[in-house]
């Protein structure tokens, strides 16, 4: 009768579940993914690095601009020269000097009048850099170097939401097996009641160990509403997570998601961690910001272009400058002395290097400890499964065993309802223990950086 009721009470749940939807840790992993506030947030980091890049691209190409200006004066004045006689000079020979030759001819004389009134131009110019003493190259690299580390962080987001959405996603798993070991308890539970019942009614047993099962069931009932407020407390987080209304009628899978231990191995690498691949990069940046700054002790040149139209000053009433022209050269900048500013920018610029390289050292280390423990830890999870399994098994034996004895009176009350305890505690800790399996699982991949790919 007992095991009819509990295959009934099992029949009547999974026909509810069937009603609801019904979602598996990679639905939920998805719809986190992409509802989630912070790994959107890092997606957008990721494309502005990108630009980013494409920005200091740009500046090993020509650079194009369009100007104009336009200036208006009233000043004005000119210039004559005097008219007259001027002596004639002719040769004595063909290589000799040059001598008066005692005529004259006359010179009208001239006069130039000026004003420069508006003056205007406009044209395009062009500007090209040769050579930058490698400002734009390590810029460019810097660039680049910023995009892989977004990149990383994106996927140490992604791996942040995963782990908080399948301890979300274990938690709700948990809590239908704490409501399952409950009602399992109060079902055996009511049925004792019914049992001593009759046999107080028969005068075979006392009232008194009534009393005690009415106690006990009582007690369970409590427990069924704590595991119910348990697992309606775990859908709603599991809600908020994968962007869904809190009160969503959802349901997930009966059983926790598979724990592939022989996939993983025993790997005791953190180079594929987000972190390792972020701190390489810093160091990588550190190295191309000392380029940088030597770039400034080193000299700087640039093809510069220009085709503009230019109007303006009057000479005699006439435009003097009227037309298109075309303008080019090289400039050169070469430092000399800048009271050790620029040697100053260097020396820093080397003591981040170094202080950055020793932080990752440090970090590393810290990584590689952090992945000792989960392993660790891990295993030490598989043993606490399988003892809490060797547990479960031997207080359903003796809860059976004690059943028995006290159906045929050699053996108290008090010790068949302690054999029952016994069995909720041991089914309670298997659970525990499984939902410890999965959450060190999870930690260990996040730690070994196999979370996301």
């Amino acid at each position: 009768m007992k095991m009819k009721l509990i295959t009934l009470m099992l029949g009547c749940a999974a026909v509810g579940l069937n009603a609801q939807e019904q979602l598996s840790i990679e639905q939920c992993r998805d719809l986190a993914l992409k509802y989630n506030k912070e790994k959107l947030a890092a997606g957008r980091a990721t494309e502005a690095a990108r630009y980013t890049v494409q920005a200091y691209r740009a500046n090993f190409f020509p650079d194009f601009s369009l100007s104009g200006g336009g200036l208006y004066s009233t000043a004005d004045g000119s210039l004559g020269i005097a008219g007259g006689n001027l002596p004639v000079f002719s040769a004595l020979s063909p290589s000799g000097p040059w001598v008066p030759n005692g005529s004259y001819a006359y010179f009208p004389g001239t006069s130039l009048d000026y004003k420069l009134g508006m003056i205007y131009a406009a044209g395009i110019q062009l500007k090209q850099p040769l050579y930058m003493g490698g400002k734009i190259r390590a810029g460019y690299r810097m660039a680049r170097m910023g995009f892989d580390v977004a990149c990383q962080n994106e996927r140490l987001t992604n791996a942040q939401v995963i782990e908080q959405v399948d301890r979300a996603y274990a938690q709700v798993v948990k809590a239908k097996e704490m409501q399952r070991v409950a009602e399992k308890y109060n079902v055996l539970l009511a049925e004792l009641d019914r049992n001593v019942e009759s046999a107080v009614r028969l005068g075979l047993k006392m009232q008194n160990d009534r009393t005690k099962v009415q106690v006990k069931l009582n007690e369970s009932e409590l427990q069924m509403r704590r595991a119910e407020n348990a697992l309606r407390l775990a859908t709603m987080n599991l809600c908020h997570l994968i962007g869904s209304p809190l009160d969503s009628k959802v349901a997930v899978s009966e059983a926790y998601p598979e724990v592939d231990m022989m996939r993983e191995g025993q790997s005791a690498d953190i180079g594929r961690r987000p972190e390792a691949a972020m701190l390489d990069k810093k160091v990588e940046i550190a190295g191309q910001e000392v380029r940088l700054s030597q770039s400034e002790l080193l000299p700087q040149v640039a093809l510069v272009g220009s085709y503009h139209y230019t109007h303006g000053v009057e000479l005699n009433n006439r435009s003097l400058l009227n037309g298109w022209n075309f303008a080019g050269g090289v400039t050169v900048s070469v430092p000399l002395f800048h009271f050790g500013e620029r040697i100053s920018k260097v020396k820093a610029a080397r003591a981040r290097q170094e202080q950055t390289s020793l932080e990752r050292d440090n970090l590393n280390e810290q990584m590689l400890l952090e992945l000792t423990q989960a392993t660790n830890n891990l295993d030490e999870a598989r043993l606490e499964v399988v003892l809490a399994e060797k547990s479960l098994a031997q207080a359903e034996e003796n809860m059976t065993l004690s059943g028995q004895q006290y159906k045929v009176g050699m053996e108290p009350l008090s010790d068949y309802l302690e054999a029952q305890a016994l069995w909720q505690a041991a089914y309670e800790t298997n659970v525990d223990a499984r939902y410890r399996l999965y959450l060190t699982y999870i930690a260990y991949r996040k730690a070994a950086g196999t979370l996301v790919e």
